[in-house]
């Protein structure tokens, strides 16, 4: 490489682009993404040595910073161009601090420079304004990833303990999780509350039609509750029908309504969510290929958009120029406003990237791009190009006219509202979706005639309609971003990442685009808000990332930041771990009650937690290996159990419109054993559904216990067919199909580890899908047999001669993997494509002794000498040591 100056970006692609805009003397390369982090182990950051943290080379990025190096060794600078937020400030520390470390940066200068657009102009200007690396930033991301690490390997470890089936918790994963958790518990006490609007259909003077509704009845304002039954509906529509109406006041405003400010990163994953049903994962992919660049026919490739992850809301002063410029080509001078608008930053910190998320250059409309990007790019650019323009544009007129209908007493008055566009203004464009929580109605579009003070209008047609209170909606991915925005918690650019990790963990699914928690996302959260209740409070999280931002403005010592935390985050784990099973149960089991068992009008759950297995046994929550299910308190006398699931889907099921699973409770009894007259029962366990007959005896000291004998139920049974016949030809197996009219050696019929299986003496053989194991008889069993042994599967033990070194018989058989020859303990495969019938005892030794060398080969291998036994034997004891040392929970350092 004969470049004497190395840049270092985050992205191939973006390597590719920026090394054609600086020409031969600079050596562009990727370090593709971050190169470092801390291990996933305990001790990666020392609590008792002033929060020291060990960094190490991910296995993926090993090659990449050794070309980074490799790249230095005849550089005269370095120049480090990592993304321009703090995620690209910490990257471009950790490659510096690992090539020093490598002493390759020893006599080269270093700086950073940051493109906030992938364009020729940008790249150049950004290379004249060069800087050092923010140590602020730098200090910022140490404590956000020294606390995201302590709280998860001090955290995590407690959920395993005390909650089998939880998976780990996060520092604000687990408080956006908390979010969607409350929202369904919302949901699930909600009660709704029935009222009535009364709508009429009128006629003007002149014969034009118009709506109106009822909003005073008895000279008295109807609130929302005042009608809420039909008889008081129907005499309001009485009441209305036997009236004359006069137009009693008309009024008439004109309002205005400004555009939105131009995207950041959380307005941009919120619009595209809602306009697009493009998710915030998806969004930052597209986006991240835009901002990189694109070949769209100019012989090179040009950056789209500026950077996506900002929280500013500010555009340039040649964004601005460009933005009138276009406005007033593409839609003419009227939609311009006198001056640019300018917007403020509402985000407490924004991120280092200065501008919005804009268009590079605002002349290139998207049906310019439109032939070189595809679907979602498309569609992306699009929105983003008309958000940043419509910004600039003048605000809408519209023409809000109210109109109150009352009789000549004024007991009955109706009311009509419209909203008419005066001047679109940047509506021409651009029209932000409304939340879609929100629920408010639009008059917009609605349209009044010409009317007067005093004259008559007729009324038509009355009608009393019947509405219920509706539960808040589930958060979408829109609906929960912008709330945590809200909330301070996260910051945009890690959004996408925190609702794909708790998708991941199974902690909550998207489904109709909709945030619904799981049970094991609910006891996490629950347990969490329970034990840490402090830690993720909203209020906490929103306070500890502003802690983090002032430390990213210089104003907070960053290790200050996480002493404060550590010690009492310290010890309340400590105290958490010595809980007991009992105590950790017993608290979730009240806070989750209404969840697991269906309330009576006074709130209890008492009636729906009576065991129906026993008489006096009480329903309850209980963890067992495989995670949490409802068990009854009389266990181990009354074995019955019921799936989470199942449990919430009675709870929550009123017979209004929500599904009641018909759940099947177990044990159930089938009916007697004619034989031995002990009671055959349906049972659940962990692996499934089985039968069983009787119960198994104590057990007797110094003996060993009786198990009842049992089967379980095959593949594809119904258990509502399943009765005593069937328990009995299942409890019977194996069972003997007859002597093979051929060998005579005896078939069976079975239900092994790998499913229905014939035996015909020592061999095995699957049976088919189609075939019924508990019916098949001896001609199927005979061609199955036959058709298996075609294909040198399921052959008894058959005899191919002696072997010529020590007179030992050699066999041929079939196995898991397919028939081999078997001499003493040895076992050879034989050829692929060699029938079984066409081995011979030549053949038969060659397999064997090919089998033998490459087991010889191997053992050679792996066999040591006294040396190296002896220094594995150090290393081991080293690492047992080691193991042991760490095990210790290490002092917090007080401050």
């Amino acid at each position: 490489m004969s470049a004497s100056k190395v840049v270092v970006v985050e992205s191939p692609a973006k390597a590719k682009t920026i090394n054609k805009y600086l020409g031969s003397d600079y050596f562009v390369i990727a370090s593709y993404g971050h190169i470092r982090d801390l291990p996933p182990k305990d001790g990666s950051v020392e609590t008792d040595n002033d929060f020291a943290m060990t960094w190490e080379v991910d296995s993926k990025s090993k090659q990449h910073i050794n070309d980074i190096a490799n790249a230095c060794n005849n550089a005269s600078e370095l120049i480090l161009a990592t993304d321009p937020d703090r995620e690209g400030e910490a990257i471009s520390w950790h490659i510096q601090d690992e090539l020093k470390k490598r002493k390759k940066i020893k006599d080269i200068n270093v700086s950073r420079v940051v493109f906030h657009e992938i364009t020729k102009t940008a790249v150049l200007n950004a290379m004249k304004n060069p800087r050092d690396l923010d140590q602020d930033l730098i200090d910022a991301y140490l404590a956000r990833r020294a606390l995201d690490y302590l709280v998860g390997f001090t955290l995590s470890p407690v959920l395993w303990r005390k909650l089998p089936g939880a998976k780990s918790a996060g520092r604000v994963q687990s408080v956006a999780l908390r979010l969607i958790c409350e929202r369904e518990a919302q949901i699930e006490i909600f009660k709704n509350r029935e009222y009535w609007s009364v709508e009429t259909n009128m006629l003007t003077i002149n014969d034009h039609p118009f709506n109106a509704r009822l909003t005073y009845l008895n000279g008295k304002k109807l609130s929302k509750f005042d009608l809420n039954n039909e008889t008081s509906a129907k005499d309001a529509v009485a009441m209305v029908e036997n009236s004359k109406f006069n137009i009693k006041n008309i009024e008439r405003k004109t309002i205005s309504r400004n555009p939105s400010p131009p995207f950041t990163t959380s307005t941009l994953q919120q619009e595209a969510s809602r306009k697009l049903s493009m998710g915030t994962s998806k969004t930052m992919q597209v986006a991240q290929k835009l901002y990189e660049g694109m070949n769209i026919g100019l012989g090179e490739t040009v950056g789209l958009i500026t950077y996506m992850r900002t929280d500013s809301t500010t555009l340039s002063n040649d964004a601005l120029s460009s933005a009138r410029t276009a406005i007033s080509v593409y839609y003419g001078d009227q939609y311009l406003p006198d001056s640019p608008r300018i917007y403020k930053t509402k985000a407490k910190n924004a991120q280092e990237a200065h501008e919005a998320v804009r268009p590079t250059d605002l002349s290139r409309r998207p049906q310019d791009v439109a032939q070189y990007l595809d679907r979602d790019q498309l569609r992306l650019y699009e929105l983003i190009w008309k958000r940043t323009l419509s910004s600039q544009m003048a605000s809408a007129k519209l023409d809000q006219v109210a109109i109150d209908i009352s009789d000549e007493n004024t007991k009955v008055t109706l009311r009509s509202n419209c909203s008419v566009v005066k001047f679109d203004g940047f509506l021409k464009l651009y029209l932000e979706d409304k939340d879609d929580d929100d629920g408010k109605d639009d008059d917009q579009h609605k349209r009044l005639p010409n009317m007067e003070v005093g004259d008559k209008s007729q009324m038509i047609k009355s009608t009393a309609n019947q509405h219920f209170t509706q539960p808040p909606p589930r958060y979408s991915e829109a609906s929960l971003v912008k709330k945590m925005e809200e909330l301070g918690i996260g910051r945009p650019s890690t959004y996408a990442s925190i609702l794909r990790v708790l998708q991941n963990r199974e902690y909550v699914i998207l489904d109709k685009r909709r945030f619904t928690p799981q049970d094991r996302g609910r006891l996490v959260t629950t347990f969490l808000s329970r034990f840490f209740e402090k830690y993720f409070d909203y209020d906490f999280t929103a306070n500890l990332e502003e802690q983090l931002d002032h430390v990213s403005d210089g104003k907070l010592n960053w290790k200050q930041v996480l002493r404060d935390f550590w010690e009492n985050f310290n010890d309340l784990a400590e105290k958490t771990k010595g809980l007991t099973g009992t105590e950790v149960r017993d608290r979730l089991d009240s806070d989750l009650g209404q969840h697991f068992f269906k309330a009576d009008k006074d709130g209890s759950t008492e009636a729906a937690r009576k065991c129906p297995s026993c008489d006096n046994g009480r329903l309850n929550l209980n963890f067992g290996r495989f995670g949490a299910f409802i068990a009854c308190s009389n266990y181990p006398e009354c074995k019955f159990t019921r799936e989470l699931a199942k449990a919430v889907a009675t709870a929550q099921g009123d017979g209004d419109g929500i599904a009641v699973i018909d759940e099947a409770e177990y044990p159930q009894k089938l009916g007697v054993d004619p034989n031995s007259g002990e009671d055959i029962n349906l049972k659940k366990g962990p692996y499934g559904l089985y039968v069983q007959i009787g119960e198994a005896p104590p057990k007797e000291k110094g003996k060993k216990a009786i198990k009842p004998k049992r089967a379980s139920l095959l593949k594809g049974m119904d258990p509502e067919d399943m009765d005593v016949a069937l328990a009995l030809k299942l409890l019977s197996l194996p069972r003997h199909i007859g002597d093979h009219p051929e060998s005579g050696e005896l078939i069976l019929a079975g239900v092994g580890r790998y499913g229905p299986y014939l035996k015909h003496g020592a061999a095995f053989t699957s049976l088919p899908p189609d075939d019924d194991i508990l019916s098949i008889g001896m001609n199927r069993a005979v061609e199955v047999l036959a058709e298996a042994a075609a294909k040198g599967k399921g052959i008894p033990a058959k005899e191919i001669g002696k072997h010529p070194t020590d007179g030992d018989i050699i066999t041929i058989q079939s196995g898991r993997f397919g028939p081999y020859v078997k001499h003493g303990k040895l076992n050879a495969p034989i050829g692929r494509g060699t029938l079984p019938d066409d081995v011979t005892l030549e053949m038969a030794v060659e397999y064997l002794k090919i089998r033998a060398e490459k087991l010889a080969a191997k053992k050679a291998m792996g066999k040591k000498s006294p040396a190296k036994k002896t220094k594995a034997k150090k290393a081991s004891a080293k690492k047992a040591s080691a193991k042991k040392a760490s095990a210790k929970k290490p002092k917090p350092n007080k401050p």
